[in-house]
């Protein structure tokens, strides 16, 4: 891991870095099981980026104005959210085109989670198709 990733890390509160890190995990457990190849880890707009070759980019954070909540972050001229919405109105919540948002009190919805990496990793090849091939 970079250096300014494990900066960013470690300014989480205690009880925030363990939730963003089973983000981090389950992006890299994604990528890898889809063999979607190298994984570009970086900081961006100050927060957690991932990005594969074929895939949109997605990022993780927490933000102090909203504590009680942490972030899955997509690129908003995408078709994810919505898509997202579509599928998983009933067990995630949005902001606006943007984001997943993520209660800390809570566990972590993997299942729909995981199909929503699965689909902004694969952007690329799915985008022209209804609900992203979903």
């Amino acid at each position: 891991m970079k250096t300014e990733m494990q900066v960013k890390l470690e300014s989480y509160p205690h009880a925030i870095k363990p939730l963003i890190l089973e983000l981090r995990q389950l992006i890299f457990t994604v990528a890898n099981e889809l063999q979607l190849g190298e994984i570009d880890e970086t900081i961006k707009w100050g927060e957690l980026s991932y990005q594969v070759q074929n895939g949109s980019p997605v990022r993780i954070d927490w933000k102090a104005k909203t504590q009680e909540h942490y972030y899955l972050f997509f690129h908003c001229q995408t078709k994810l959210i919505d898509t997202f919405r579509e599928l998983y109105s009933d067990s995630l919540t949005f902001q606006a085109n943007r984001a997943i948002v993520l209660n800390i009190d809570e566990k972590l919805p993997e299942k729909a989670v995981r199909h929503c990496l699965e689909l902004a990793m694969q952007y690329k090849k799915l985008k022209h198709l209804p609900l992203l091939g979903a």
